[in-house]
């Protein structure tokens, strides 16, 4: 009896730590990614800058997560900023400065992001905008393709990003002529139909709610044909990029009376002339002037519709995390949302990204972990973060090895403790925005002839009025650099000749963040100790202001 009544308990005991093995081996399984990007998107959310922006999505996943505040892309334009913080490298390690370089021609071997999570057990997959355009790395970064057989929606009747049947034959009766004249070249931003569209329709008529229902569909399938398998899902929205476009309903959240215009309209005193550009992205849609000013009227409508684009974003990010809630996924995901960089709304009299400044550098960051600490879940960091740090967090919060190459730090310390001690600074660059297109290309030939050729002569006179002897057009629309760093307090930015970074500088600017935070007034030459504090600094490059371990 006695033998029995010790083989029982034996028998408890084993059972009890077999429970317990394989409870471990649940908690243990790693944890789902959701990486969201969204296109052109400043922090224009009630919880960062714009108290009237209709964002409750974000909103509340920046109360139950951490904000950042001062987060900063590597640079202002689509592809380099993406193909950077996909990488985990920065623009020059890659080579990739303009949207149609490809970072795998240039880097065949490097390891990805999500190319790095498939190696190390994920199921990878993309739905989307996350990489830019055609340079998607479809053999190294993901593990499958989105199933679109799975929704009936197939986008037919969406010409040109248009449901409005007029909008659709302006582009394609614009981009026709074009092709006729200037052939393969005019796929490129030239032949465009209207900067907007409010139709009153489903939010799937639209590429953004088409991509979620495919989202949906597919974290379904994964999650009911392989519940123990982790997931790393890149989601990228389009919208707000231009052409801003977005259902009705979504207009109908703002009174037109509520929103205000740029007060900063006019370009920084003694700034320099090459650092801001004429708006080129805008001016090529089909209702917008080729130059001079944007007309009021214009301007509200094209940040009315900036604001709805961005609540209809926010919509469609709600729904697929009320999906994973209540598939019971939600609690073992960390979701990342960001934009690759931010947008100017006529401020400094600017419409558009592509330039070095704070307005087109600075990007909404907001994460969510279900492993935070639960006390300071809602509470905003202030440190200087990059999208460059993206990746190696992302390994830090899987427990994954990071890569040799990355160039960034990981915050996720920062979750738990959002005031510890951060980096001294962050890096941006964006070569000469007025000498170059929107994709931070050199202006091609059917730009010049089609919408710009006086309006780049006024903007070439005011570079060489301002630069006088130094003036060089092949050398100013080429190889020169403007390479931004961003303090607590300061930004600099020096302008130099990236060919021969040992050359002084052609030109500096410097704003106070303190007395100035819309950079209204380069004080670089009242400053000049100042000015050779911030280069030594500058000099150090982003390991020489990384926070001390």
């Amino acid at each position: 009896m006695k033998l029995r009544l010790n083989y029982l308990l034996l028998l408890m005991i084993s059972s009890l730590l077999m429970i317990g093995c394989t409870n471990k081996h649940i908690t243990k399984k790693k944890p789902n990614i959701l990486f969201i990007s969204i296109d052109d998107l400043r922090p224009e959310m009630s919880s960062y800058d714009n108290s009237i922006a209709v964002t409750p999505t974000l909103d509340k996943l920046s109360k139950q997560g951490t904000q950042f505040n001062r987060a900063y892309c590597q640079q202002a334009i689509c592809s380099p900023s993406r193909a950077s913080l996909m990488t985990g490298a920065r623009p020059e390690t890659i080579n990739v400065i303009e949207n149609y370089t490809y970072f795998r021609d240039e880097n065949p071997d490097i390891i990805t992001l999500p190319q790095h999570f498939k190696e190390n057990g994920y199921t990878t997959i993309n739905v989307g905008k996350v990489y830019h355009g055609k340079y998607n790395d479809p053999e190294k970064s993901w593990s499958m393709k989105p199933d679109k057989k799975l929704i009936k929606n197939t986008l037919k009747g969406l010409i040109g990003g248009y449901v409005n049947p007029k909008n659709q034959k302006i582009f394609k009766a614009n981009k026709a002529a074009m092709i006729k004249k200037y052939g393969a070249e005019a796929k490129y931003g030239l032949g465009l139909g209207p900067a907007f569209e409010c139709e009153d329709v489903a939010d799937n008529r639209y590429l953004d709610g088409y991509n979620t229902d495919l989202a949906i569909a597919n974290l379904k399938k994964m999650i009911t044909e392989s519940p123990d398998q982790p997931f790393f899902m890149g989601l990228g929205y389009i919208s707000p990029h231009l052409n801003f476009v977005a259902p009705k309903k979504y207009w109908d959240l703002y009174d037109p009376e509520d929103i205000k215009l740029a007060e900063n309209n006019t370009a920084p005193e003694n700034g320099a002339s090459m650092g801001l550009h004429a708006s080129f992205e805008l001016r090529v849609r089909s209702n917008i002037p080729n130059k001079g000013d944007i007309p009021d009227t214009l301007a509200h409508k094209l940040k009315h519709s900036y604001l709805a684009t961005s609540s209809y974003v926010d919509a469609q990010i709600g729904k697929v995390l009320s999906f994973l809630k209540e598939e019971g996924v939600l609690d073992n995901t960390i979701v990342m949302v960001w934009s690759d960089h931010g947008f100017h709304l006529g401020e400094m009299g600017v419409w558009g990204k592509a330039t070095n400044y704070e307005i087109a550098t600075r990007v909404p960051l907001i994460v969510w972990s279900p492993f935070q600490n639960e006390n300071n879940r809602g509470q905003a960091s202030d440190a200087l973060v990059e999208l460059v740090d993206m990746y190696p967090t992302l390994c830090e919060l899987a427990d994954i090895p990071q890569p040799n190459h990355l160039e960034g730090q990981s915050f996720k310390a920062l979750l738990d403790q959002p005031k510890l001690k951060w980096k001294e600074a962050v890096f941006s660059q964006f070569p000469t925005p007025a000498l170059r297109e929107w994709a931070a290309n050199p202006l091609s030939k059917g730009m010049r002839e089609t919408y710009f050729g006086p309006l780049i002569e006024e903007v070439e006179e005011g570079i060489k009025d301002q630069m006088k002897e130094e003036w060089d057009r092949a050398l100013f629309e080429n190889d020169i650099m403007g390479y931004s760093m961003r303090t607590k307090d300061y930004r600099i930015i020096i302008w130099k000749d990236r060919k021969n970074k040992d050359k002084a500088p052609l030109f500096v600017e410097l704003y106070d963040h303190i007395n100035d935070p819309k950079e209204t007034k380069n004080i670089a030459e009242q400053k000049p100790e100042l000015v050779a504090e911030l280069t030594a600094q500058f000099e150090k490059g982003w390991k020489g202001n990384l926070p001390v371990q």
